[in-house]
This record gives structure tokens, sequence and C-alpha cells, in this order.
């Protein structure tokens, strides 16, 4: 027989709650399913960061997630003379029962970030909650919340009535919300908040705020939150809070309010009442073209224009109708994928940055490949002369959105992402937010300072931990590899509890930025899609979601990289000008063997993926005469494959004999010496040998 549920957590911090959450989505989720718990509400502070990502977790636990934030309120009643910034006066904790209500937390989440002066900490006036509360269930806030702050301050009347205000703003939707983690404030004010409950006929609920999984990671969550506020440990006048601030189990919360079994009772029902996830979604674009034709027509008649034009000034690598054919190919997949959206939002910008004289480079990445992208001019490689294959890039048979890394002048980059957002809508093109989190070097030092041990032992504990950015190592791993680390958590325990402090608080999140080039571009505005954030160091809003998780929810990345080495071409190109030199780079010959001398006697500083000095002394070894060489070298210059340059070498001086896994591989393999380099290649192999489509 099933047992009847009879509590649920309604509040919890995941590490989206900087420096302040300790609980890992997955681990969380697992817990609550060990408890025997039907349900779990995320109330991250101020943000839905984890909404997506905490949906998908519950649910393929065969638990109801139930999306929620904890909001901070101005509600402009402490306002003083003087002060510089202005800090909220409480929270409040909403859940969304629907579609509807999920998003307007949305937008209240994203105004929390873009609505407020730059000094000012994350926050909404509390007026916005009057027109965003259709399809949301409010709880008061807890200890923290703006309730409870005017009741502890001993502003009665005002508290009075803005809990009026919340029962009319939230009609049946209101709870009042108690918490007992034995903190003075908490029952200061509990008297009052029973009494108003009962006079009001309002509805109490019982809720534990979890901000770890268990009492003895107590300790380690304290360093969090000194970490966060730049405060050392031992400091009394510093946020702290209890070890009962863990994930209780049921048994644990019902006798912790046995005396008020009707605010246990009323979890059940509000979870009951919450019956909306964060969904995934098939990719959304903006329209493209006015209507009067389909994306598909402009697509091909724009794709054939272009090849016509392509055609007209290049030496052909194959006959000129070979190039159509592969032309209708590519449409009639981009078709059928439903994709030439996409191509045609690309190509407009790329075609915009050209007309402004912004650098664009010529393409590179699997998107060479495409015949449309060449006729589009999202590319300048042809792809019949280097025998680069589509369906590297796009493949019916392996479903993926097509991903152009597109290079542009880092100078004047922001220029064609302003372009972007005037013509779409600055309200429809975003950043994508990237976390950093408490890697194993970092931590240690942050815990170090904030125990307030001696900067030179814990610089000294810290670069005893191996750096290795391609391959970052763990604090475990690197204990067990370094015998130093060992033996001082050996011989000194504050050695020992910084360690066993910073392993527990390895892989938080420390800090949000911006992606490096990934812009989403959307079909209405974004709050309806995603909530938002604002990088102060930017003043275009980004996804609160990663990139991961903002493609699940159904927005499409388009990369605007920033690359110095295209400023470098432009400027060098008009320093000649004023000489009277006039050079058109992208009609420069590949044929030019001069051009290659410099490079094989290693002077390539300044020359994009050929600077590194061990670049630089392969390149003296292989003395590159062609663009296929070169080109051969840089796919090899990477972990694993590098193992195959004196191969490669020696067989391209006749040191070594140049040998075919097999006699019918020789057409694909005879350029590289028969050393496999590329992803083409290995696709046509797959081919040949096993008869395998593309």
């Amino acid at each position: 027989m099933a047992r009847t549920p009879k509590f649920v957590h309604l509040r919890s911090r995941s590490p989206y709650s900087m420096l302040e959450g300790a609980l890992k989505i997955k681990p969380t989720a697992a817990r609550v399913r060990e408890m025997r718990m039907p349900a779990l509400a995320l109330t991250d502070t101020n943000n839905m960061c984890g909404a997506l990502e905490f949906s998908d977790a519950l649910v393929g636990l065969g638990l109801q997630p139930i999306i929620g934030l904890t909001l901070s309120l101005d509600l402009g009643i402490s306002d003083q003379p003087g002060q510089l910034r202005r800090d909220p006066d409480g929270t409040i904790a909403l859940l969304a029962q629907n579609e509807r209500g999920y998003e307007n937390l949305m937008v209240l989440s994203s105004a929390a970030f873009l609505d407020v002066d730059a000094t000012d900490l994350p926050h909404v006036k509390a007026e916005r909650l009057e027109t965003l509360n259709e399809g949301v269930i409010a709880l008061t806030g807890g200890p923290d919340g703006a309730l409870n702050h005017l009741i502890c301050e001993g502003r009665l009347e005002e508290a009075e009535r803005w809990l009026d205000k919340l029962a009319q703003i939230y009609p049946n939707r209101l709870y009042i919300e108690l918490q007992r983690h034995n903190l003075p404030h908490e029952i200061e004010a509990e008297k009052t908040l029973i009494a108003w409950a009962y006079a009001k006929n309002l509805p109490l609920v019982a809720t534990n705020e979890p901000y770890f999984l268990d009492p003895d990671i107590h300790q380690a969550h304290d360093a969090l939150l000194a970490i966060n506020e730049g405060s050392y440990i031992l400091e009394k006048d510093r946020r702290s809070l209890t070890r009962e601030h863990y994930l209780k189990s049921t048994e644990e919360m019902v006798e912790l309010f046995k005396d008020l079994p009707e605010a246990i009772e009323n979890t059940i029902d509000i979870s009951k009442r919450c019956a909306y996830r964060s969904q995934s979604r098939a990719p959304i674009l903006p329209n493209f073209g006015d209507g009067s034709l389909s994306e598909g027509d402009i697509l091909a008649q724009q794709a054939k224009d272009g090849l016509k034009a392509r055609l007209e000034v290049i030496e052909l690598a194959d006959s000129e109708q070979a190039y159509y054919d592969r032309l209708d190919f590519e449409i009639g997949i981009i078709r059928q994928m439903g994709f030439p959206g996409y191509f045609l939002i690309v190509s407009d910008f790329i075609k915009w940055a050209k007309q402004q004289g912004i650098p664009v480079g010529p393409g590179r990445g699997s998107g060479a490949g495409s015949v449309v992208a060449w006729a589009l001019t999202i590319t300048d490689l042809d792809p019949l002369k280097y025998g680069l294959l589509f369906e590297r890039f796009l493949n019916p048979e392996r479903v993926s959105m097509p991903d152009f890394d597109i290079d542009f002048c880092q100078e004047r980059r922001g220029e064609v992402i302003k372009y972007v957002q005037e013509k779409y809508g600055e309200d429809q093109v975003a950043h994508i937010i990237t976390f950093g989190t408490l890697q194993a070097r970092a931590v240690v030092r942050d815990v170090g300072r904030v125990m307030q041990m001696p900067l030179g032992q814990v610089d000294r504990l810290a670069k005893l931990v191996p750096s290795n950015p391609a391959s970052p190592v763990t604090l475990a791993e690197a204990i067990k590899m370094e015998k130093g680390l060992r033996d001082a958590q050996d011989e000194d325990p504050a050695v020992r509890r910084l360690l066993e402090t910073a392993l527990k608080l390895e892989g938080l999140y420390r800090n949000a930025s911006t992606h490096a080039a990934g812009v989403v571009i959307g079909d209405r505005p974004l709050t309806e899609l995603i909530p938002l954030y604002r990088d102060p160091r930017s003043d275009i809003p980004a996804t609160q979601f990663t990139m991961k998780w903002a493609e699940k929810a159904g927005l499409v990345k388009f990369d605007f990289l920033g690359l110095k080495t295209l400023t470098v071409i432009d400027r060098c190109i008009k320093y000649l000008k004023k000489q009277g030199i006039e050079l058109d780079i992208d009609a420069v010959s590949t044929n030019t063997p001069e051009a290659y001398k410099p490079l094989s006697d290693g002077l390539s500083a300044g020359v994009f993926q050929l600077e590194s000095s061990g670049m630089r002394d392969v390149l003296r070894k292989m003395a590159p005469d062609s663009i296929e060489e070169l080109t051969a070298l840089i796919s090899l210059y990477r972990p694993g494959p590098m193992k195959n340059i004196p191969m490669y070498i020696d067989r391209k001086y006749g040191r070594a004999d140049i040998e075919y896994p097999h006699e019918s591989l020789k057409g694909i393999l005879e350029e590289t010496y028969g050393v496999i380099i590329y992803q083409e290649q290995v696709m046509q192999i797959a081919q040949v040998l096993s008869g395998y489509s593309l």
C-alpha cells in the first residue's frame, strides 16, 4: 500500500545561489527520492538559472519539480539620506502554479537584474508583484522575508499593511511561512505571524530552508558564506546559518512542527496546486523575410544567385554542374531539417558586416564544408576544391543544430551584435551566461584566506595542486597524486581542516560571466522563453541558462567570435594603402612559394594558430610549402594526433615509406602521406570500407 506523503520541501538553494547554496541538483534529487518525498521546490536567490536542469533531474527520478525563486523586494520604506545604494527590504518566496505563473516568475527574476542600478543589489520594486501575480503562490519569506524584518524591527503597523497587501495580490494563494532553525528573529516573529494567520484566516506553511544536504557540511558552508562576503570565519558580525539548515526528513519536520500539524499538511496542498515544470522546446528562430516567400524559397534563390557570382570569379575544382548538384543536395537537406532561417540570419549579418568594412574570417570548423554557406558568403572557402563534406556539418541521420564559428574583427565585433539587436529587437537578443567554479587551486586559496592561515603556507599548498587547464585535476585527485599535500595534511590539523573544507566546496559556482562568443536570437521577447541576467561588464543582457540549457529551452546560439588577427590584418592593409599599395586579401593566392619561406624558418609570431614556440619548432622541421600542409599541421598539432607529426614529416621527405591501411584508401589518404588526419577522411574510409552513408 502506497504511503500518503506528509511533507514536501518548498524551499531549497542550489549552487546557482552563488556562494550561498550548496545543494547540488542531482544529489539533492536523489536524496529527496530516498526520503520518499514526492516533490521538491527550487527557490534560488533572485534567479531561475537551474529551473530546466532541476526539472529534468527530478522528472528523471519520477519526482515533481516545483519551480520558484526567493525574490528580494524594495518596499520603498527604508530610504535613508545619503544612502549610496538601495538595499532590499527583505524577500518573498514565489512558486509557479502553472505556465502563466512560470512566465511571470521569469519576468520578475529578469527584472531583479535588469531593472536596477549598477550599484544596487538585485531586487524588484514591490509594486511589480501586482501585475505579475497570476498563477503564482506566495510564501511570506521566513526569517529573511520583508514581513519578518518589519515585525522584528517593531514596525507592526507597516508589517500588517504589507501582509494585507500580499493577501490582496495573491488571493487564496498566500501562505504565512514559519521556519524553525532556532534563530532569535524566527522565535521573535513567530507568535505575531501565527496570531495574524488565525485572525486574517490565512494558512500557515512550515518550511525548512536547506542550503546543504547534511549537518556535517555546516562548517564548510560557513566558510562558503565567508568567501562570499570577503570576511573571515572567526568574525562575529557576519552572516551565518545554523547546522539546522540542511535537507531534513519528513519525520524531522513533522516532529519540529508537531504543535502546528496544519502547517506541515499545507506543504502537500501547495505541491498539489503547483503543476508546471520548466519545458524543453524545439529550436526557435526569428522569421526571416516579409512572409511573401517561404524561408526555404528565399534560401534557394539567394544561394543560386550567390553560387553563380562565385563561379564567375574562381578556377573551378570540378564541373560547373557538380557545384549546382551539390548546392541542390544541400538545400534539400537544409529544408528537410528546418534550418533555412538559420543560414539566412547568419548570411544577413555577415553581409552587413562586410558592407560596413568590418573584417570577417573566411570560415572554419565543419561549416566550411557547405556550398550553400559559401554561396551565401558565410564562408570564403570552396568546399569542392578542398574535398570538404557537407555531412560533417549537417546530417539528417545525426540531427543537431548547425553551428558556424564566425570570426569578426575584435574591435568591431560589437557593431555586428548591435546590428542584430536593432534588426530583431533588443529584447530578443542576449549573450549566454557562463559560471566559474571553485576549482581545486582556487578553493584551497579561498578557504585558506577565510581561515586566516598564513598566505605563504596557503600559496605553497595551492601550488602543489597540478595545473592542467586542458584537463583540470580535482582536489581529491591532487591529494592522491601529491605526497606533499598528504604529508601536510597528516602533520598539521589546520591544513587537514582546510583540505576537508575545500573538498566539500569544490565545484560550487563562484561567479557568473558571459560566453566569449555565444549570442541567442529569439522570435519574441526572451523573457517569454527564458529568464535573463545582467553582467555588469556588458550592456547586453545574458540568459540565466547556460548554453546547454538555453538550447534545450529552444534558443539557438550564434557565434560572434572576436579575433585579434583579423584586426591586425585589417590595419596592415590600411597601412599598405597609405603607401600606395592596394591589396585584396581575399584574392591573395595560396600558391605563392615565397609566402611559405618565413613560416619554414619559424617566423610565425602573430600568425593565428601558428605562433606558439612548439608550433614554430614543428614549422621549421616540416618546412610546409602549401596551404594543404599548413592545414595538416594545424590539425595534427593537438593532444593525441601530435604523435603522428614525426611520421608525417618523415614520409614527406622520404625518410619513411608511405603506407596505407588498405589499398582502396590511397585516394583518400594520398594528400596526407597515408596519415589519417581529418574527420572527412574518417567518414570517407567508413564509406569505402563498410558501405556507410556519409
